[in-house]
């Protein structure tokens, strides 16, 4: 798919809300309903399937991997109506899907603009704003989705929210998706995910920034000031049953640092990763 609703880790079970641009959490979203035909004499009646509205036909082409003709449809649909909430979201959504940063975070602030109060929407901005190097106002973004998520008042699907995606980007033929959670999860305490996507949208790796306990404390042994004053150690590994640990920080690196190191590692590998290798043939009996 060329967006993200939900996350999942097959070595860490976690579910998250990421980008709002699916109809089901999308509150703006139309619905369609089915219109049965009349009777037919000879057979027996079957319900006929109403066409797609201009909004599912775009989430159509989202869903598969096809941004650039879901674009296409959300500025139609604007063209006519541009102040239509959900087309200007979901036109953010496909943009960034095309790496279109300028005009993704021009859709999203739109989208913003027309429905204020929206959480959904800060998801998005996030993440265009992210694409396009708007440093500033990515972080006010993360800021506000964290401080939204701890608040009592808080909507219930944000607060069953574990993280938000925070970056979309490319590195060579590679898609990468960058996922922050509001709080560390699973027993390694993962902080970042980076999903690593092939040209087929298939995921082939993951790299994520842990800061597990029993690394810790030989860690607050040895720097005991810094453990008391609530830092910790980090480091920045694959995910899987045989972890590969690529990089040691000595407190919580910020997460343009930690980008950094990630793209470097996609930039200087040579070999494919192990779910891009041909499924060996089954020996013959």
């Amino acid at each position: 798919m060329p967006y993200v609703a939900i996350y999942s880790s097959q070595a860490r079970p976690a579910a998250l809300f990421a980008v709002a641009v699916v109809a089901s959490v999308l509150c703006l979203a139309q619905q369609q309903t089915a219109t049965p035909p009349p009777p037919a004499a000879a057979t027996p009646a079957q319900p006929a399937t109403a066409p797609l509205s201009p909004i599912d036909e775009g989430l159509d082409y989202l869903r598969s991997n096809q941004p650039a003709k879901a674009l296409a449809t959300f500025q139609k649909i604007l063209a006519t109506d541009p102040e239509n909430a959900t087309a200007n979201l979901l036109a953010a959504s496909a943009a960034l899907n095309l790496y279109q940063g300028t005009e993704a975070v021009a859709y999203a602030e739109k989208a913003q603009q027309l429905a204020p109060n929206d959480w959904r929407v800060d998801t998005t901005l996030v993440a265009v704003y992210a694409s396009a190097n708007k440093t500033k106002e990515r972080d006010a973004e993360r800021t506000k989705l964290i401080a939204l998520h701890e608040s009592a008042s808080a909507p219930p699907d944000a607060v069953k929210a574990n993280g938000f995606l925070l970056d979309l980007f490319r590195v060579g033929n590679y898609r990468v998706e960058a996922v922050q959670y509001f709080k560390p999860i699973g027993k390694f305490h993962t902080y970042y995910r980076f999903v690593v996507r092939n040209q087929a949208n298939k995921r082939v790796w993951n790299y994520e920034l842990h800061s597990d306990d029993l690394s810790q404390k030989s860690w607050a042994e040895a720097h005991p000031q810094e453990a008391a004053a609530g830092a910790r150690q980090f480091s920045l590994e694959s995910a899987g049953d045989t972890p590969i640990e690529y990089r040691l920080f000595s407190g919580e690196p910020g997460y343009d640092e930690l980008r950094a190191v990630v793209v470097r590692l996609l930039l200087d590998r040579t070999t494919p990763f192990p779910a891009e290798l041909p499924t060996p043939a089954p020996a013959v009996q």
